[in-house]
């Protein structure tokens, strides 16, 4: 299987090193520590953090981002939505795969770091053939471009979103 792949940021490489592939923050981000009110509510402090890529996943396929085990224990942050996923309409040029993180306490995470990872799977309304040709041919490669000559779908979070 072929991913076109758009960097965005050339400190953005991925990293293979083993099942999942690791992502990288395109951009230096602070995360303030948890903060009390005055009524005594306890407010985090969470930021979208760029990855630096855009990819043109093939149809049926979806990506599905998580921290890298070492992330929490770095950083002190978790992801917001646990897991994330980006299905294969979202490959535009300008469609940048981010990850939403909240802090559990003040930390920086520097441009370059690798704070998430991500797995290539079958989209759940895959059908049987192309579960059956997964099965026979699941090596990924990943093909560098400058333009994945597609429509952007409005960035990140952008399904059904009326804002």
């Amino acid at each position: 299987m072929n991913i076109k792949i758009k960097y965005h940021n050339p400190n953005c490489k991925i990293t293979k090193l083993g099942d999942w592939i690791d992502l990288r923050a395109a951009e230096t981000v602070e995360i303030e520590a948890p903060k009390r009110t005055v009524k005594g509510i306890i407010e985090f402090d969470c930021k979208y953090i760029s990855l630096g890529v855009s990819m043109q996943l093939p149809k049926y396929y979806e990506a599905n981002i998580v921290p890298r085990s070492s992330t929490y224990g770095l950083y002190h942050t978790l992801q917001t939505n646990h897991m994330g996923i980006i299905d294969n309409a979202y490959c535009g040029n300008n469609d940048i795969w981010k990850v939403k993180l909240l802090g559990f306490d003040k930390t920086i995470i520097v441009e370059g770091d690798r704070i998430c990872q991500f797995r290539v799977r079958l989209a759940q309304n895959a059908p049987i053939w192309a579960k059956i040709k997964w099965l026979f041919t699941n090596k990924i490669n990943f093909i560098e471009v400058d333009n994945l000559e597609r429509e952007d779908r409005g960035g990140f979070g952008s399904t059904n979103n009326k804002k």
